[in-house]
């Protein structure tokens, strides 16, 4: 069946291999337009997106035709050959095999697009360890930080 309308919106983070902090100030912004151009060419919309060095937010209203899995595969796979193919990391740059997808409620995407924008500052009062043991807790989950490879 068709969907003619559609309000899926997903916050995700994607993590650097083995949390190397690989994504510098001198791409991240070139990186970030890339991955811009990469889900409105998926029929979807990126909201916000910031890329820390050893991980990434995105929020994104996808199409109803592509899983949060294939949206992610999609992004990671093409920013990887990105990043290789423009010699932008000087070490061998690739994201982990697993990331996180949290949905979002209509009413909360401008609180999470300022959360995704203001990642400087969060971090300057959190760890990004930390960070993502509070989102685990937040929704439930019994998979902590030290778990993750």
């Amino acid at each position: 069946m068709k969907i003619e309308y559609y309000n899926l919106y997903t916050h995700f983070i994607l993590i650097t291999q083995k949390r190397v902090p690989l994504i510098t100030e001198n791409y991240r912004e070139r990186l970030e337009k890339y991955i811009t151009g990469i889900v409105n060419n998926n029929n979807s919309k990126l909201y916000s997106i910031y890329a820390n060095p050893e991980h990434a937010h995105l929020l994104i209203s996808r199409s109803s035709r592509i899983s949060e899995e294939t949206m992610l595969t999609i992004i990671a796979d093409s920013s990887t050959k990105f990043i290789h193919d423009n010699k932008l990391c000087m070490e061998k740059f690739a994201w982990q095999q697993s990331a996180s997808a949290f949905s979002v409620s209509k009413t909360d995407v401008d609180r999470v697009c300022k959360y995704i924008l203001n990642q400087p500052m969060h971090h300057q009062k959190m760890s990004f360890a930390e960070e993502y043991n509070k989102f685990l807790k937040h929704y439930q989950k019994t998979l902590k930080w030290d778990m993750i490879s």
